[in-house]
């Protein structure tokens, strides 16, 4: 199934897209929780009566009439870096022998289609390309061999970075947090119907022009590695986000640099998920100031 958070007639609510539609959960299936990472903690009851409504159910909505939103507001946005060694060597990083996770603040949640804010503070913004997974289970010392029983599905991310912020401590977390840069979905695309997450093409367009090109199975440290690694530390939770990192191809490591301005659009597909699409837009001067 294809789990999204849509805006339809000034209302925001779940369903399942289907085709050129998207199924009304709040309609078809009053009874479930309106908000996703609600209907994920619902758990597998929650999953079948989704699948039971596209099947049944006469309330669908045209797809092209809705607003898509980001599929979930997580309470963790966590991500990887230097994951795909074509990135570590334009990176002229040395390969990590364990996983080097930051975090994404969750305030930098994005909507598939909405624009990107260049920030006042840099003209250093990049694009990252990547493969996410939502967790759908609340689970703590997952081992490897079990961590595909925890992942409610996957989705896009663009993993925005503001490259001299970033750089500027070793932990990652400010330049990759700015309001607006972190771009998910268009959908929550459930297990079954991606297969073997580690066997997807990744490409990454800015203005029409192939930036980014790279397979999943080219992960260093895979979406189960991830798994039992961050689970061995602290308790995910049910709509948590985890982005896997990046392959070659971003702007900060061309000759020149090239960064992202007003105008740009970052378009980014993963096979068997879908695509986003936001364009960069300058910071709004009505963004709140002290």
């Amino acid at each position: 199934m294809k789990l999204a958070t849509f805006t339809h007639a000034g209302e925001t609510r779940i369903g399942v897209v289907s085709n050129d539609e998207i199924v009304d959960l709040a309609a078809a299936m009053p009874d479930l929780p309106r908000e996703m990472r609600a209907f994920l903690a619902a758990g597998r009851a929650a999953l079948d009566a989704a699948r039971a409504a596209v099947q049944r159910s006469e309330a669908r909505i045209a797809l092209a009439s809705v607003r898509l939103e980001a599929p979930v507001r997580p309470r963790k946005f966590l991500a990887i870096g230097l994951n795909y060694a074509d990135h570590i060597a334009e990176s002229r990083r040395e390969r990590p022998e364990f996983p080097t996770f930051f975090t994404k603040q969750h305030t930098c949640v994005n909507g598939p289609f909405d624009p990107i804010h260049r920030p006042r503070v840099s003209e250093m913004l990049d694009y990252e390309g990547e493969l996410g997974f939502v967790i759908g289970r609340r689970c703590r010392h997952v081992p490897k061999e079990r961590a595909a029983e925890v992942i409610a599905g996957y989705l896009v991310v663009n993993d925005v970075s503001v490259r001299d912020w970033q750089f500027k401590t070793p932990t990652m977390t400010l330049g990759k947090s700015f309001d607006t840069h972190g771009p998910i979905g268009p959908w929550i695309v459930t297990p079954d119907e991606v297969g073997d997450p580690h066997a997807l093409e990744l490409r990454t367009w800015v203005n029409d022009e192939l930036r980014q090109h790279s397979n999943t199975r080219h992960l260093i440290f895979n979406c189960f590695d991830q798994v039992a690694t961050l689970s061995t530390v602290c308790t995910l939770e049910p709509g948590d986000v985890i982005s896997t990192g990046t392959p070659a191809g971003v702007g900060f490591a061309r000759t020149p640099a090239r960064f992202l301005v007003a105008g740009d659009v970052v378009r980014i597909e993963i096979e068997r998920i879908g695509r986003i699409e936001n364009q960069v837009i300058e910071e709004p001067e009505d963004t709140p100031r002290i």
